[in-house]
């Protein structure tokens, strides 16, 4: 069979090469159009049709400024797609593009399985009604959102389990030693580490990095480590930081720090999976009156997966103006020890939130339910 699959970030790229693997498996005459990154690239054996660091574009305004290419990349998916003619389009997150396209697909009479479901739980809750109309199947991977769905008319929403269980858990067994990733990586191993995850986009890391970086200068007695995003050089890393750049190895950094700053996103739940204490940032434009007006948009009470998993507070969110140097520095000094309430609170949490998620191996799970469900 003929799989089309859209992937546009770092974290889609990991998660559908996975989905690819366990395709592949079950179908060993599988072919694959897709859009995405290097691991889809070596999953499926063949490049991307647009790679995602050409798509990988945040917020309003970013998208705005970029408009041309953004348009011109979904004229060429929708192009592709057609083309290729393929037995069933598969978009991976990634909902403001990939909804566009999943339009084009059920008007073609392309069946849509949509793996990993956009978090229209947290806001604009109104694209169910066009997920109702034009996804087949959505194949969550966390485990509330099938209710949800189920709450608002959808009852084709299956959890199939959380792709980073299996991912932290292969990329931990398969971690050296610290004293080996330390001299690996030019690292200090004399002092503990103290993790800085500034997000996969450029936008992203623009605006929280220097907050870390500025955060990280108050804690001197530890090694700092910054974890590079895939496709972005580190020269665009050097205005913002001086600290060690860590490229393609931050499921072993989580491992071995002991503390990190987060961008919330997935990173937030693989530290957490990875049992490291943290802080989760999201600057954004840093404005109060922004921070009033998302609090009224967003209809969750948290931002974070761990929290959202758990429906509590585990790990404190600094978002807008309170991710400033002052309010993060204070919220990390209290998860620093190791006998610290807030920090044996934050593992106490990860415990629970790891049985909530379950052990399904959710590519294997997606790929059988897509098989089953093709015509």
């Amino acid at each position: 069979m003929h799989y089309f699959l859209i992937a546009g970030e770092a974290s889609g790229d990991l998660h559908a090469a996975a989905l690819i693997r366990a395709l592949r498996q079950s179908d060993p005459e599988a072919r694959f159009s897709f859009l995405g990154g290097d691991l889809m690239a070596e999953a499926a054996g063949c490049s991307p049709i647009i790679h995602y660091r050409s798509m990988a574009y945040m917020g309003f305004c970013e998208v705005i400024r970029h408009l041309p290419q953004v348009l011109g990349n979904l004229s060429k998916a929708r192009k592709a797609l057609l083309q290729a003619k393929p037995d069933c389009f598969i978009p991976v997150d990634y909902p403001s593009f990939n909804l566009k396209v999943a339009k084009t697909a059920a008007k073609a009479g392309i069946p849509v399985y949509y793996y990993i479901s956009p978090k229209i739980w947290a806001w604009k809750q109104w694209r169910v009604r066009t997920i109702r109309r034009i996804v087949d199947k959505v194949l969550c991977i966390l485990p509330f959102e099938p209710q949800w769905y189920a709450d608002h008319g959808y009852d084709r929403a299956v959890y199939v389990g959380n792709p980073s269980v299996e991912e932290l858990k292969a990329a931990i067994d398969a971690t050296p030693d610290r004293e080996t990733f330390c001299r690996s990586h030019r690292l200090r191993s004399n002092r503990q580490l103290l993790a800085l995850l500034p997000g996969s986009r450029r936008g992203e890391i623009r605006k929280n990095l220097p907050i870390m970086d500025a955060v990280a200068r108050r804690f001197p007695q530890y090694t700092i480590a910054v974890a590079a995003a895939p496709g972005i050089d580190d020269d665009f890393y050097a205005p913002f930081t001086k600290f060690s750049l860590v490229r393609n190895d931050t499921h072993a950094l989580l491992r071995h720090a002991h503390a990190a700053i987060v961008t919330s996103g997935t990173a937030t739940l693989e530290a957490a999976l990875a049992n490291t204490p943290q802080v989760v940032t999201y600057r954004s434009n840093g404005s109060k009156i922004f921070y009033n007006i998302m609090k009224h948009v967003l209809s969750v009470k948290h931002v974070t997966l761990p929290n959202l998993i758990e429906d509590r507070t585990i790990i404190p969110e600094m978002l807008m103006h309170q991710c400033n140097v002052e309010d993060v520095s204070t919220q990390l000094s209290t998860i620093m020890a190791d006998n610290a309430p807030a920090r044996l609170a934050q593992l106490e949490g990860y415990a629970a939130m790891r049985t909530t998620l379950g052990s399904n191996q959710a590519a294997a799970s997606a790929a059988a339910i897509i098989l089953s469900a093709i015509p």
